[in-house]
């Protein structure tokens, strides 16, 4: 939340510098301070560990947030109760005549599918469409990061050798912007992906600000502050036990899988997992919300797209 300070304290420049969220009192006045109301594209089989998660990271601040959660129609779901969709769902038909404050598109096990051939392409195209001119701000989670990128700007994703698998190393490349602030240098994130957009690819789009990236597994976070777009290529959402429930599923089908990197003690998959990467993730979604979401938030919801 920002602080209230008055118009032209002559802090307020420094704080502003700071990338501190302050507001002059003559702006808080005025203000229609209303719950936010933000969209959750769940394309996760596993949608109730997934909506948890995010409806988690979103909680953790004084914000108030109205979460809708939306599947797709183009595909059903094989591993959640249908009633629990029937019931706590809505599908895009049915919210394409409102507008967002903010929109989250969640990653998707189809990466190494071509993109055609994934089976809600044109349900999810049409969505990215919509969210141009309906949205406020938009958060594309892995899959969906690259997914959009594609959509938006032709990126083409790369198959890996092996998957990318387990807690890597990142570090911050452009601190500058208010999406990033108070981030450490260098941070954990959970990494669980088959391909990969090349960070050159991205690099030589304008208006892509690439922010973290790894060494070891690629690009992390990339921002595009024109149409208010933030592409984070892992999940920094995930709970301790997360990355060990995917190991042992795909153990239990007889996959050729790895063991998480860098995320057992010693790592030893008989050993309980260690939560490291929890403050980086809630710092992420914070400041989304913050600076990303809850600024323009003195206009009613019926005008989604600030003027450019």
């Amino acid at each position: 939340m920002p602080i209230i300070v008055p118009q032209d304290l002559p802090a307020r420049s420094t704080l502003d510098g700071e990338h501190v969220f302050t507001i002059g009192d003559k702006e808080a006045h005025v203000q229609d301070i209303r719950a936010l109301q933000v969209a959750l594209l769940n394309l996760m089989p596993t949608k109730l560990t997934t909506e948890t998660q995010i409806a988690r990271m979103l909680a953790n601040t004084p914000l108030q947030v109205e979460l809708t959660l939306l599947h797709t129609t183009s595909r059903t779901s094989k591993n959640t109760d249908p009633a629990h969709l029937e019931t706590f769902y809505q599908t895009f038909d049915q919210v394409r005549n409102r507008n967002f404050d903010g929109l989250i598109v969640t990653g998707a096990p189809v990466e190494q599918l071509d993109w055609q051939d994934v089976e809600y392409w044109d349900e999810l195209t049409e969505l990215f469409e919509w969210s141009r001119r309906s949205v406020r701000a938009s958060l594309f989670l892995c899959w969906g990061a690259q997914a959009a990128l594609h959509y938006f700007h032709g990126l083409e994703k790369r198959l890996l050798p092996s998957k990318k698998f387990g807690i890597y190393h990142h570090r911050l490349i452009d601190p500058l912007p208010s999406l990033v602030h108070g981030q450490d240098d260098e941070f954990l994130a959970p990494v669980s992906r088959h391909t990969e957009v090349l960070a050159a690819d991205v690099r030589a789009v304008p208006g892509l600000r690439v922010l973290a990236e790894s060494d070891a597994a690629g690009l992390h976070l990339v921002w595009e502050p024109e149409h208010r777009c933030t592409y984070v290529f892992n999940h920094p959402e995930y709970d301790a036990e997360t990355l060990d429930a995917e190991y042992r599923r795909d153990v239990t089908r007889g996959l050729s899988i790895q063991v998480p990197r860098n995320y057992y003690p010693d790592d030893d998959p008989t050993r309980k997992p260690r939560l490291r990467w929890r403050s980086h993730g809630q710092l992420l979604f914070t400041n989304w919300l913050n600076h990303e979401v809850y600024q323009p938030t003195s206009l009613p919801v019926s005008q989604a797209r600030t003027p450019d």
